[in-house]
């Protein structure tokens, strides 16, 4: 009896200690304002990774990665990648090339690490409900997310949910929102204390929802999103909604629906996906599109973070016979710096990067490669570009976060 009543009392002061490192460490995030965040797709797998998914989100429209066949436009620069992945495509010099998996907690322990040296203030935690269906993708997903809620507290970055409805059917809202009560538990997300580094915005845990309003053939609707937006309120979430770009003229990408605007006005953040919509010589026509969007948002007492995205392509997913091409280029940064520093100069709050991550098309801010694998049977990746280093756009991401900053007198 003796030992047992030591052993709970150990136990107790153990709980007492963690309890007390939760409330006294790990920067706050209170609020998206002032925050420039991307998002982080974590969907990458290797065969030999433990997840038992093969090169998922590497492969091609078959099914297999190999020369010929890959969905990837661009390749990582992996020269700081504690655990590496050979994979089936070579060099110039015939060494072979080399992948991650942020199923290792060493891969996204780095790219938390480059958020935090770059001044990158945290991402959006993809978590698509096509894989949250499916065991092993949900098994993935979850290890990623507990890495990313490891690495965010490490590096004071912060971190937010944001559910992607593509690909998601009739009847698949409840599965969104069980998940999210599963993971509320698991992280406390709902003390704060605990969880620090988990995103809050007007005084709730933020949740994001991308896939409203899409007139893109997809099998939900708006009965479908307003029950998930719906339960997310009654459950205590601040919520950000992904929107098509023309969300607010109903026309182009986006359904001819009103309730389109009544489902915006019920959330508390309003994220347009403007990736595709111009390059830089089509985006200066396109910005007063931007600011009447900010302007609705706000008459409609709405925060907008607008999107900026460094380039994009997928020739080889799509179009691998057409051989090597840049859709939307980078031009070295240009078109990149000139979407941040127009939304830092026209009153944005906030801003969301598309993507961190997404090799697959070419919207990258992470370090790419400039040494990619030799072309072979269609299969062409768009290198880094010459005269700029791998952290080019990290670099520029954090310049942005900091004019923001200083623009609206936020000290972190």
């Amino acid at each position: 009896m003796i030992m047992r009543n030591r052993h709970i009392i150990l136990l107790l002061l153990v709980a007492a200690v963690q309890t007390l490192w939760a409330q006294t460490s790990g920067k706050s995030y209170d609020s998206y304002r002032g925050l420039v965040m991307a998002g982080y797709q974590g969907w990458f797998s290797t065969p030999d990774d433990g997840g038992d998914r093969g090169w998922y989100h590497y492969q091609g429209r078959s099914g297999e990665f190999k020369p010929g066949a890959t969905g990837v436009e661009m390749w990582p620069d992996v020269s700081e990648y504690e655990k590496t992945y050979e994979s089936p495509f070579s060099l110039d010099d015939g060494k072979k090339a080399h992948l991650f998996s942020p199923r290792d907690y060493s891969t996204v322990d780095t790219h938390f690490r480059w958020m935090k040296e770059y001044g990158v203030d945290g991402v959006f935690m993809q978590r698509f409900v096509v894989d949250q269906k499916w065991p092993k993708g949900k098994a993935h997903h979850d290890t990623v997310l507990d890495n990313a809620m490891r690495a965010a507290r490490k590096y004071e970055r912060a971190v937010c949910i944001m559910y992607d409805l593509t690909g998601m059917k009739e009847g698949d809202e409840k599965v969104v929102l069980s998940d999210i009560q599963q993971l509320a538990r698991k992280y406390s997300l709902f003390d704060h204390s605990r969880c620090p580094s988990y995103l809050y915005h007007r005084g709730k845990p933020l949740v994001a929802v991308y896939g409203v309003g899409f007139n893109d053939g997809r099998k939900y609707g708006f009965p479908q999103t307003e029950a998930i937006i719906r339960g997310l309120k009654q459950m205590g979430y601040s919520i950000m909604v992904s929107v098509p770009g023309y969300w607010r003229t109903l026309n182009k990408d986006t359904e001819n629906d009103v309730r389109l605007h009544q489902q915006i006005k019920m959330c508390d953040i309003l994220l347009p996906w403007y990736v595709g919509r111009y390059n830089e010589q089509t985006f200066p026509a396109f910005q007063q599109r931007i600011i009447d969007d900010m302007r609705w948002a706000k008459a409609n007492n709405i925060d907008f973070a607008p999107l900026c995205f460094p380039g994009f392509s997928w020739h080889n997913l799509h179009y691998p016979q057409k051989g090597p091409g840049e859709a939307i280029p980078r031009n070295k940064g240009s078109f990149y710096k000139k979407q941040l520093n127009f939304c830092v100069a026209h009153g944005a709050e906030m801003i969301y990067i598309a993507m961190f991550d997404e090799i697959d098309e070419g919207t990258a801010i992470f370090k790419i490669a400039r040494k990619v694998p030799t072309p072979a049977r269609g299969s062409n990746f768009v290198p880094l570009e010459k005269g700029v280093k791998s952290d080019h756009y990290l670099k520029l991401t954090g310049k942005a976060a900091k004019k923001l900053k200083k623009k609206l007198k936020i000290s972190r």
